[in-house]
């Protein structure tokens, strides 16, 4: 059997050097020495050489880095690099440890003086394709991308886990990798300093190459151009654009340091790693040095974590400075900003939205931080209210945008918010789609949910003892509010600098916790993929038939009125049913009712539950005020208030969805709150009907059945219904023949009342009242139940004791949902808190399901040829899809089998997941 082809691997030193630096807090190693970055590049080189006789794993390495900040380039140009920050004080001295770090594993660490470190990747890959052999460089950097060729030389980027080939830069460029360096050359490059010809930026360079087949050929050309301005340009700075392509063009034929074989890999050994971890003290890297020498397969590598204890830990008090946050109203400011940005990989943001409602929404200014206390807010969208009413200085929105997009949408560098969603969402209108992005709420809802509130104030008081300035203190409050684009900028500026520093701050304290308290994968591969697909989602709406609304409306509310009729007749005259006191008034001192309660302000409570146990009791004027409530509640939020939510430019309506809102990780939705309307009601249904199709398409309804039974069954192993579920049987006719011995219609919906109730924790009051028996008949059939399903009754009291003991609950991802009353000495605190803590992990697991198959429903649809179905509400377990005519049964079954194997490859269930389809010219139809 032949050899396997080599597979050599370059790692862009610098670049692995300043992501571990960046991603990770301040640390010092057991000599007292800065050591942060040491550890993350340790920790990534481990994972990365762990690969070894893997899939496309290496079988050569090296780690190519800079030999100094000098090369033959800056003979070429003496302005090349001129610009470019100096490296941070306390990364320097952590340099020499990282090449010890590197020739720890055994695997060359080559630099070169006079060549860039781009340059030797660039020989050695030409000297693997010469000897046929495959080369992956591990790194984003764009110049690199030139190298690439399909089959033999693709990169790695370990920072977003992504493969780069040809398609990706064709993507990225317009042109193929031979022809990068040309683009580069028009475009320059404000990091390297290299000049390239003014006014060009990425999307004209690219134009100009695809149109001309190369920068000489542009140049060619350049006196038919005929946009006088770019003619211009590309007439006087010819040489310049010459020059540029000359920097950017990689050296290929130098002699190789190293010849190919001596980069051979022979695994991770023992030593000397291990006398290197001991000597820097990295005690849980060391933890990964077992029996054979090397590390675990498929360890995972390990981020270094702050002395403190699991947790959100103690605030850290911190002072802000506001007057020190800087004001960016020159493209050259900006450009300053964002070429630090580029060189240290990340930069925090915040995107202020000016004010406007609707679609018509747009953005005022966009805050950049860099380091925590090093903000400045850069002001576009402003109309006034400084110098005395005077236009403010600033620049114009077209200009900032352009200045931005290319770090906004350069993968290689991280951009942090704090629930950048609905922001986001504003750049997509101009074009702009930002990534790679962290959001800060989400790792902090990963991290603390149930424990900590997770608005941006609260995670400022929690972490930092500090109060964020209001949006009231830049705005103002009720006939004098202002927009946002109206108020002064220098007021505006201290608002959004703030923020964005304080979503550094805040990244800097949550993200080393992902790791270690096990909200990685949760974080990562559950949430924040919805970030962008919920934004579209929100921007592309629903539409609503508004006729229909305002009909139904009028049924509504004659039917109210008949109801109040039949209520003043039940209750022996009229009174004000929306008022509690009238109405307890009425129940228990007017009717004479048993069993009222009074609440502290002396009135009897007149709530859902004690309503529901007077209905129980035949109480006709409890089930009439019921319903009332019912259709009153329905009336007002949704076919009143959606006549009025139809925005007027798109004619559709625009749900918004939180993704850290519901503690159990479930979505909710605000504008209108599309989750409580009825699921299986007939007032519901009707309302669902006002949801209709675009003209030429249906709406299509995937809802999972049963989902939370079918997890239940799964997680606490009970043979009867994971049998039941694989036949494809009723799981309420089976629960009702185990437990009263047949499933005739009353035994059925006892069964399916029991199913569900004992899932939420009900206790036997609950239970007694909601089937109408007495106590000692509730616990009677809570504790048949237990018997015949014992599986249940064993997962309801391990659950309980792991929350008792640690604080939080776990869904089958990994969320947590912390529960800090779980030992409150308050009953119905900790009763609410036992109730709540049984169900977390189904409704949890549920939640994270759903969201999973949202991530992969479009992707899933583009690559079936259907790129038209567009994914527009989630609703409980349901999706609505709008789809075009004759594709609703291909949409459907791509659909239903993504939906059905959601959860893995994380999580493998024993029981299937039955997903029910349907369509139709509206919701209603197609439920």
């Amino acid at each position: 059997m032949p050899d396997p082809q080599p597979h050599l691997y370059l790692v862009d030193g610098s670049s692995y050097i300043f992501r571990a630096y960046h991603r990770l807090p301040p640390l010092t190693n057991r000599h007292g020495i800065n050591a942060g970055a040491v550890y993350g590049y340790t920790a990534m080189l481990w994972k990365l050489a762990d690969g070894l006789n893997k899939a496309d794993g290496p079988t050569h390495m090296a780690v190519i880095l800079d030999k100094g900040s000098s090369s033959f380039r800056n003979q070429m140009y003496d302005q090349y690099k001129a610009h470019r920050p100096p490296p941070p004080e306390d990364l320097i001295p952590q340099f020499p440890l990282i090449r010890v770090a590197t020739r720890a594993f055994s695997i060359p660490c080559i630099e070169e003086e006079g060549l860039e470190a781009d340059d030797i990747i660039a020989c050695y890959v030409t000297a693997a394709r010469a000897a046929g052999w495959k080369v992956t460089i591990v790194s984003s950097d764009k110049d690199l991308m030139q190298l690439i060729e399909d089959g033999s030389v693709d990169m790695l980027d370990t920072m977003n886990d992504r493969r780069i080939d040809r398609a990706y830069v064709m993507d990225k460029f317009g042109v193929g990798p031979e022809l990068v360096g040309d683009v580069l050359a028009l475009m320059g490059d404000s990091v390297d300093n290299v000049p390239g010809v003014p006014g060009i930026g990425p999307k004209t360079a690219t134009q100009l190459i695809q149109e001309h087949g190369s920068l000489e050929a542009v140049l060619a050309a350049a006196d038919g151009i005929k946009r006088p301005k770019l003619r211009q340009n590309l007439l006087e700075h010819a040489e310049a654009a010459r020059l540029s392509r000359e920097l950017v063009r990689l050296v290929c034929d130098a002699n190789l340091p190293e010849p190919l074989e001596a980069l051979a890999l022979q695994g991770i050994p023992k030593e000397p790693l291990r006398e290197f971890l001991e000597d820097m003290g990295f005690k849980t890297l060391m933890n990964r040095m077992v029996g054979d020498g090397g590390a675990r397969p498929g360890a995972p590598s390990v981020a270094p974590q702050p002395n403190r204890t699991a947790g959100p830990g103690a605030p850290e008090p911190i002072e802000i400075d506001r007057a020190r946050y800087a004001v960016l109203a020159q493209a050259t400011d900006v450009q300053t900003w964002l070429d630090e940005a580029r060189a240290q990989g990340w930069l925090g943001i915040d995107l202020q939205w000016d004010g406007t409602g609707g679609l018509a929404a747009g953005l005022a200014g966009i805050a950049l931080a860099l380091q925590p206390g090093r903000a400045a807010y850069i002001p576009f969208g402003h109309a006034g209210g400084d110098l005395l009413g005077d236009a403010p200085i600033q620049l114009g929105r077209d200009e900032a945008l352009a200045l931005l997009r290319p770090v906004l949408e350069d993968s290689s560098i991280l951009k942090i918010g704090f629930n950048p969603k609905d922001q986001l969402k504003l750049l997509c209108d101009s074009g702009i789609a930002v990534a790679p992005v962290e959001d800060i709420q989400l790792m902090s809802f990963a991290l603390d949910a149930g424990r900590l509130g997770q608005s941006f104030e609260d995670l400022a008081k929690a972490h930092f003892e500090h109060a964020p300035m209001s949006l009231k203190a830049v705005c103002g409050t009720g006939q004098k509010a202002i927009r946002f684009a109206d108020a002064a900028i220098a007021r505006a500026a201290e608002y959004a600098a703030e923020r964005a520093d304080l979503t550094v701050r805040l990244w800097l304290r949550l993200q080393p916790r992902l790791a270690s308290e096990h909200a990685t994968r949760v974080y990562r591969l559950v949430d924040l993929p919805l970030i962008g697909i919920l934004g579209g989602m929100e921007r592309h709406g629903v539409k609503v038939d508004r006729a229909y609304l305002a009909e139904l409306s009028d049924t509504f509310a004659r039917e109210i009125a008949g109801l109040e009729e039949q209520v003043y007749e039940a209750a022996g005259g009229p009174f004000t049913i929306g008022s509690p006191q009238q109405l307890g008034s009425v129940l228990f001192e007017r009717l004479g009712l048993k069993g009222g309660r009074k609440g502290k302000s002396g009135a009897y409570s007149t709530d859902q539950s004690e309503l529901e146990r007077l209905e129980a009791d035949g109480v006709q004027v409890a089930r009439l005020v019921l319903d009332w409530r019912q259709l009153t509640k329905l009336k007002i939020t949704y076919t009143d208030a959606l006549q009025a939510q139809i925005d007027p430019q798109s004619g559709r309506v625009h749900t918004r969805y939180s993704l850290a809102a519901a503690q159990t990780g479930r979505l909710s939705s605000t504008d209108p709150n599309l989750q409580n309307i009825p699921i299986r009601t007939e007032i519901g249904a009707r309302i669902r009907d006002a949801f209709i199709a675009e003209e030429g398409y249906s709406l299509l309804s995937a809802d999972y059945s049963q989902i939370e039974l079918r997890l239940a069954a799964h997680i606490a192993d009970v043979p009867q219904l994971k049998e039941a579920f694989a036949a494809g049987e009723d799981i309420h006719n089976i629960t009702a023949l185990e437990l009263f011995g047949d499933s005739g219609k009353d035994s059925r919906n006892k069964a399916k009342t029991i199913n569900f109730a004992i899932l939420y924790g009900i206790s036997s009051w609950g239970l007694a009242g909601r089937l109408g028996i007495s106590r000692e008949e509730g616990q009677a059939m809570i504790n048949r139940y237990f018997e015949r399903f014992p599986g249940i009754k064993n997962y309801i009291s391990t659950t309980l004791q792991q929350v008792r003991e640690c604080g939080f609950s776990e869904t089958l991802f990994g969320r947590k949902t912390h529960f800090p009353n779980i030992r409150s000495g308050v009953m119905n605190l900790r009763q609410g808190a036992e109730r709540a803590a049984i169900n977390a992990p189904i409704q949890g697991t549920s939640a994270d399901i759903i969201k999973r198959a949202m991530g992969r429903a479009e992707p899933a649809l583009h690559a079936a040829g259907l790129p038209d179905v567009r994914m527009l509400l989630q609703v409980h377990d349901e999706l609505v899809f709008e789809v075009p005519h004759g594709q609703e049964e291909r949409a459907a079954a791509v659909i239903r089998a993504v939906m059905a194997d959601a959860a893995k490859p994380l999580v493998e269930l024993t029981v299937p997941l039955d997903v029910e389809v349907g369509w139709g010219a509206n919701w209603g139809k197609a439920h």
